[in-house]
């Protein structure tokens, strides 16, 4: 492998053009899970935070609080928890990506699913007379 010299000028120039460059985007300043409303809350150090329901994501819905409470930020972009081998980044996180395709479309398919309960109670309620109509605004 070859070697490289800088000098102290161009050491300094780099460093400068690093700090320049990590500054397009807000860096995280720490996360914590919030037991009372179930989500992860990342703050970042311009002030801003983001928080998601953690339970919500792949490999997090049946941890415990005290497994979610054992989170830590995993570089300038990522959230980890080790005890469940579970890692984010957070700008997918932002973007609503919150496991794999397949893990996604199973949760969205949750809600559509029909059982004879939801179909009983369907049924019921259009007994009643069904939804009721808007009020004339």
């Amino acid at each position: 492998m070859a070697e490289f010299e800088l000098t102290d000028a161009e050491y300094d120039a780099a460093t400068r053009r690093g700090k320049q460059a990590g500054t397009g985007q807000p860096r995280p300043s720490s996360v914590h899970f919030d037991s009372e409303t179930g989500r992860i809350v990342v703050e970042f150090i311009n002030g801003a935070a983001f928080m998601v329901p953690a339970r919500s994501l792949q490999g997090l819905e049946m941890a415990s609080d005290a497994e979610l409470g054992d989170v830590e930020i995993l570089g300038d972009d990522g959230l980890h928890w080790e005890a469940l081998d579970a890692d984010f980044t957070i700008a997918g996180l932002m973007a609503g990506v919150f496991g794999t395709r397949s893990f996604v479309d199973v949760a969205r398919k949750g809600g559509k699913a029909r059982s004879a309960a939801k179909i009983a109670a369907s049924r019921a309620n259009g007994a009643k007379g069904g939804r009721p109509r808007k009020a004339a605004g």
